[in-house]
Order: C-alpha cells, then sequence, then structure tokens
C-alpha cells in the first residue's frame, strides 16, 4: 500500500509543526480488506480505513484540515466529489489537553488498485496506479488574469 506513506510525506512537508516534531504523527490501518473478483487476472483492491493521530498539537485544526484535503483530492478526490461518500467520509475526534493543545485523530476511508499483470517475459508485474484525475477541477490555482493585455492562461498540471 503507498497512500498511507504518500498522506505521511504530505502531511510532515505541509505542517509546519510537524516538521519540527515527526513523532507527533502516527498513522494507523483499521478495518483492512482486499477485493478481487477472480477476474482472468488477480488484479485487486486494497480497502481500508486510515487512521492519522496527531499527538500534542498546538496548531489551529485548519492547518491540519486543509494539507489533508489537498490531498485527497489528488488521491481519493471521491472523498470529496461523491455526495453519499462526502456524507460519512472524513471523521475526526479530538481530546483537548492542557496549554491549548490537541489529540487529534482522523479516520480516512481510502482504496487503493494494485494492477497485477504479465511483462514480455512472462513474469508477474504489480503496479499501483494513480487516481483518475479530472482535469477542470485540477486548474493551476495561482491563475490570475493578465489584466494588462486583456487575456487569461491557466496552466493544467501534468
Amino acid at each position: 500500500m503507498n497512500k498511507p506513506e504518500s498522506l505521511r510525506t504530505h502531511l510532515l512537508a505541509t505542517i509546519g509543526e510537524l516538521k519540527h516534531n515527526p513523532d507527533r504523527l502516527l498513522i494507523f490501518i483499521d478495518n483492512g480488506k482486499i477485493r478481487c473478483t477472480a477476474a482472468a487476472s488477480l488484479s485487486f483492491e486494497y480497502s481500508f480505513d486510515l487512521q492519522v493521530i496527531l499527538t500534542d498539537f498546538a496548531g489551529h485544526p485548519d492547518s491540519v484540515m486543509l494539507p489533508v484535503l489537498g490531498w485527497l483530492k489528488v488521491n481519493q478526490v471521491d472523498l470529496l466529489e461523491n455526495l453519499n461518500k462526502s456524507a460519512e467520509g472524513i471523521q475526526f475526534e479530538a481530546d483537548i489537553l492542557d496549554n491549548s493543545k490537541v489529540d487529534l485523530s482522523l479516520t480516512l476511508p481510502l482504496t487503493e488498485r494494485v494492477i497485477v499483470g504479465e511483462d514480455a517475459d512472462g513474469k508477474t508485474t504489480i503496479r499501483h496506479p494513480g487516481e483518475p484525475q479530472c482535469v477542470t477541477t485540477c486548474l493551476d490555482p495561482t491563475w490570475i488574469p493578465d489584466i494588462q493585455s486583456n487575456r487569461s492562461e491557466w496552466v493544467v498540471p501534468k
């Protein structure tokens, strides 16, 4: 599974308090399942609840939620776009500690596809494809209209 480590890396890079205290970020996998249809290949899907815990966190919860939502937009967009999944999707709990700190726990229901195939030599191959990306929702957030020339441009990420 690649998504747990991907989210860990993202949170350590984007949450200032964790940059100096990475040991305060704990990640656990709960309720794991494997779905396989036994089709022509043995491709399958991991399904699990990813529990993200920040201990003794002194920052504002927004500083955690925004990076998580940004990561989900690329790595599990159905939690944001599917009304049924978003209604139940991201869950959290917080224990308020002394000195304005909290232990914050997020639970994210994630899936990860695994494609099993064969290479030209007949050897088994395994790959974890990225999530499908909707181009219209992935426009560069730094887009600014060019007022001088009445022209507007944006960059679609590759």
